[in-house]
């Protein structure tokens, strides 16, 4: 039974990030100054791409993130992966 709780609690924890109202045009700026920089939107809209859930997306905007050495916040994270996914993902 504890153990149940703690799973739940920690996939809880997991999700919270996606369930906040995340700001559309604040991750587009974010994106547009620092993720264009490596590569363009065919990254996102390649018919292989790597992405295929909302929390790997999420995942995979935290590790561009820490590889360019950026300090974003988490609401930075959900921002930047809400405009990918509003604009090309479309990942429900």
């Amino acid at each position: 039974m504890t153990r149940t709780l703690i799973m739940i609690a920690l996939i809880s924890a997991a999700f919270s990030t996606t369930i906040q109202a995340a700001d559309v045009n604040a991750g587009k700026k974010l994106v547009d100054n620092n993720c264009t920089r490596c590569h363009g939107s065919e990254i996102y809209t390649r018919p292989n791409r790597m992405v295929t859930t909302l929390p790997g997306l999420h995942k995979q905007v935290r590790r561009c993130e820490q590889m360019l050495g950026l300090t974003w916040f988490d609401e930075d994270v959900d921002n930047a992966a809400t405009h990918l996914n509003e604009q090309f993902y479309k990942l429900k």
